[in-house]
């Protein structure tokens, strides 16, 4: 029998199209779910379905995005065939999300056996909810939101990159609660942090997706839940990300905030209480 059935696939799938892009941390909301439902969150099936399903939700960004993408993509081709289109600020953000990109891949492959053991745990992922929102909440009071994305950097680029490594060992802590939070610290606009924590995430999730699609399939994952669940999230994150970029052209993250909060506090005492199992 599949580990997943496809009714939990359905679920999850929904769970991971709402939560993938909101700086809640899906990884989180997805062991959470897991757990509610009796899956083994450490199962090397599960963990590599969670990736799987991820793809769903990149998808939605790359129809979200597409002309913004294929802007991109065409001036880093007319930058490569031709010297004179290098100054182009989209020829070196093409490159920026490349190097962007380096830092997580080299510390997911290092890491691995950890993620997928002892961070996988539930204390784990109440810890990182709590304390992402704190990194959160003192990103959005010291920001000055004065940049807009024509004004993104390379060093931009890079730091904001490199704090997806925090969602990547501490599940809860969100990779785009961490992305955005640095953009913010980086005195970037809401809409142009939450527009690069898009961009960033395209390369790595669909990179941990595919690497991780035999590991979900040859553990024990079913072909059909796998179909179920990435559809459901690709149509249920497109929603999302429409959602999202309206809200923070008006509003604060302080909701986001306060939910996790609260999340990370009713998770700490369900596992306390022994309602759920670590």
């Amino acid at each position: 029998m599949s580990a997943i059935s496809i009714g939990q696939a359905a679920i999850l799938g929904i769970v991971e199209g709402i939560t993938e892009f909101l700086p809640v941390s899906s990884t989180g909301h997805l062991k959470i779910t897991e757990g509610l439902m009796g899956i083994p969150v450490d199962d090397t099936s599960v963990v590599g379905f969670t990736a799987v399903i991820q793809v769903g939700a990149i998808a939605a960004v790359l129809v979200y995005f597409f002309k913004d993408i294929v802007r991109i993509v065409s001036a880093w081709g007319r930058g490569l065939a031709h010297r004179e289109q290098r100054h182009h600020h989209d020829y070196k953000f093409a490159w920026w999300v490349i190097y962007a990109t380096i830092p997580i891949v080299i510390v997911g492959l290092a890491a691995k056996p950890f993620i997928e053991g002892p961070l996988a745990s539930l204390w784990v992922v109440a810890g990182s909810l709590v304390a992402g929102s704190a990194v959160m909440w003192v990103a959005d009071q010291m920001g000055r939101h004065k940049r807009g994305e024509d004004d993104t950097s390379f060093k931009d680029a890079m730091l904001v990159g490199c704090s997806q490594i925090l969602a990547l060992l501490f599940p809860g802590f969100s990779r785009s609660g961490a992305t955005m939070s640095t953009a913010l610290i980086l005195d970037l606009d809401r809409v142009a942090a939450t527009r690069l924590s898009f961009f960033l995430g395209i390369p790595a999730l669909t990179g941990a997706g595919l690497y991780e699609l035999k590991d979900a399939v040859g553990a024990g994952v079913g072909s059909a839940p796998l179909v179920v669940g990435t559809a459901v999230s690709f149509v249920v994150a497109y929603a999302s990300i429409a959602w999202l970029l309206k809200f923070v052209a008006k509003h604060s993250f302080n909701a986001f905030v306060v939910y996790r909060v609260a999340v990370g506090l009713l998770l700490l005492g369900l596992l306390g209480t022994g309602v759920l199992s670590a």
